[in-house]
């Protein structure tokens, strides 16, 4: 067991067994029993395994002895505890895949919840998902995304990294409640650095990049988030965060007689932000838009991110026969932008657009008494006219989940799924909850 995860493992074994040993040693008369048995934790266990095999198009083509079927298996074991008082958590991750995981087992999320009435606290290793938007949305910015291999980025969740943290909330009367988050140090977005999943925007810089130790103090972040409902049916949420971003900004230090250099940053930046939902004539509307303010207010700091305007607009719906849609489109705008230099040397985003739009879509239909779903996932980056297309066959009974899946990417080749075009491929996965 990594010592990083230790002291996580050892506080939730002992909230585990504390209402144990208070038996031992006889606490708890019969005219006090019900209090004690209100104390009694409800202990849960549960989870999956899994039988996966992922090929790509690209390998079968140069024969057997080029295709590689990824990681066969893998499960998940989720521990519960709880009583009025409290809640401890268990989340871990069981994987085969050494060049992802090095570890057998790892924490996928561990924690604990105490309650104080209309208070709560909790603090540990969590994920926690802020906004309105069912895809990603610009508010959502406390859990950085594992986007080293993306096979399965519709699973928001399932590829959210887990942070250490403190979170709090405070309900106000019935429909408001107030959260406050703070994280002692930052973790960027995983990406892969080699391989068939690794960006060429990396693969492009002339040496490799030196990148900072995020683990300190230095590196804290910290959120406040108000949500509320008015007239009972329209939600709406304002936040305050301040973080750093999950992408790299990169400096190129040139000097005379000396072979360049890269350094690595992560900009710090204020996210200030609101969001909104609603069902509206059939229509369940999402919506969220933020700005994020970086240290270039100028404009023409070419190793610092420009501040930029977010926003999100989705909603699903139920069409004609059954069918459902789930739709959702992301822009980003940078701002100051005719500050942004012309040299890629030295302003990393002097190639850049002005906006980056992306739409995302999910159709979805079910048969035979909703055991079997046909499902139709899309994103489309608009301005790099690249996409990924993902169709899925899923067949559920009882706890037995089968389901048959592909991945295409096409498009501009320099985009950001165009890049990916030799990484086609078929997925057959089995799972098993308990």
């Amino acid at each position: 067991m990594s010592r990083r995860f230790a002291p996580f493992f050892l506080m939730l074994t002992a909230a585990f067994s504390a209402p144990l040993f208070s038996q031992d040693f006889g606490f708890g008369a019969e005219e006090s029993s019900g209090a004690f048995e209100s104390m009694m934790p409800a202990a849960t266990v549960g989870g999956e395994v899994s039988a996966m095999f992922l090929g790509y198009f690209d390998d079968f083509s140069n024969g057997a002895s080029h295709v590689r079927l990824g990681d066969v298996f893998s499960g998940k074991l989720n521990f519960t505890a709880g009583n009025s008082f409290a809640d401890a958590v268990i989340n871990l991750k069981l994987s085969t895949d050494r060049d992802k995981d090095p570890l057998p087992l790892n924490f996928e999320e561990a924690y604990l919840r105490a309650y104080f009435g209309l208070f709560e606290i909790e603090g540990g290793l969590r994920k926690l998902t802020w906004g309105k938007a069912d895809s990603l949305g610009p508010l959502d910015v406390v859990n950085p995304l594992d986007n080293r291999e993306i096979t399965d980025i519709s699973d928001i969740l399932n590829i959210k990294i887990a942070r250490p943290l403190v979170h709090a909330t405070a309900r106000i009367g019935h429909f408001s409640k107030l959260e406050g988050v703070f994280l002692p140090n930052f973790e960027p977005a995983r990406l892969s650095s080699s391989g068939r999943w690794a960006p060429a925007q990396l693969a492009a810089l002339p040496v490799q990049p030196q990148f900072p130790d995020t683990s300190t103090l230095d590196y804290a972040q910290a959120g406040l988030r108000f949500t509320t409902t008015i007239g009972g049916a329209v939600d709406v949420g304002a936040q305050y965060y301040y973080g750093r971003l999950t992408k790299p900004a990169f400096k190129i230090n040139i000097a005379p007689d000396t072979a360049p250099s890269i350094n690595a940053m992560y900009n710090p930046y204020h996210q200030i932000g609101v969001d909104y939902a609603q069902v509206l004539a059939g229509f369940n509307l999402r919506a969220e838009c933020a700005v994020n303010i970086t240290e270039d207010t100028g404009g023409d700091d070419g190793a610092v991110y420009n501040p930029h305007f977010l926003w999100s607009l989705g909603f699903d719906r139920d069409l004609v026969w059954g069918v459902n849609l789930n739709l959702q489109c992301n822009e980003t705008v940078r701002l100051l932008y005719d500050k942004i230099g012309e040299n890629p040397m030295l302003d990393m985003e002097a190639d850049a657009d002005l906006t980056f739009t992306q739409i995302t879509a999910i159709l979805s239909k079910k048969f035979l008494r909703d055991e079997l779903e046909l499902r139709l996932a899309a994103i489309w980056d608009v301005e790099d006219s690249d996409f990924f297309f993902a169709p899925s066959l899923i067949w559920t009974q009882d706890a037995v989940k089968t389901e048959l899946s592909s991945g295409v990417f096409g498009g501009e080749e320099d985009g950001q799924f165009g890049q990916y075009h030799k990484n086609n491929f078929i997925k057959i996965k089995l799972t098993y909850s308990f």
